[in-house]
């Protein structure tokens, strides 16, 4: 087993780290990958965002083929789909907590603050099931052509960049947007406090 050049591997593991201590991803969920090339690096199924080490991000190729890792992301197919449809070199797939809830009730998470609208503009919600199915990743990316990050009714949501920092960025916006519209709901219903 060779191992990860520290450009690959500690941005991986930044990340992952950030999202699961501020709370955008539990434990055990959510998913992340780069693309180099024809080749996807993603986490491993089941790993810990907070903990990762080179052992737990495998290679697979963008096409699927015979030579798979087995043990890469369940959600593999949905990465697969957003690389061939978009130019996106890093996808993020996190189940945040405030938009997912949001989801459930409208079609688009329209931001209501100022920075929102700069940083993500109105974020499309998009009907599928899981565990993804080929038809499913194919509509997953071609709702990115035209969007860096789309909200999966019910389930979290997929965010594309240009580096997992630009992806992470957008996804932890996407939360503070949905945050603000929920606390302002709340207080327009006269509930001061959210919890």
């Amino acid at each position: 087993m060779h191992s990860l050049p520290d450009d690959l591997l500690t941005p991986f593991q930044h990340i992952g780290r950030d999202m699961f201590v501020t709370g955008l991803t539990t434990s055990h969920g959510g998913n992340m990958s780069v693309r180099q090339g024809e080749r996807i690096l993603i986490k491993r199924s089941g790993a810990q965002l907070g903990r990762l080490t080179g052992d737990v991000l495998v290679w697979v190729c963008v096409t699927e083929g015979a030579d798979d890792d087995p043990r890469a992301s369940s959600d593999l197919i949905v990465h697969r789909a957003v690389y061939k449809a978009t130019s996106a070199q890093a996808v993020i797939h996190a189940h945040l907590r405030t938009a997912t809830a949001l989801s459930l009730s409208r079609e688009v998470i329209s931001p209501i603050d100022v920075t929102g609208p700069l940083m993500v503009g109105d974020v499309p919600v998009i009907d599928t099931v899981y565990p993804a199915t080929p038809a499913v990743a194919d509509v997953i990316g071609q709702a990115l052509q035209g969007q860096p990050i789309v909200m999966l009714r019910g389930h979290g949501c997929v965010s594309t960049g240009e580096s997992l920092e630009d992806a992470y960025k957008r996804l932890a916006v996407l939360e503070e947007v949905s945050d603000i519209i929920l606390r302002a709901h709340l207080i327009s219903l006269g509930i001061s406090s959210p919890l």
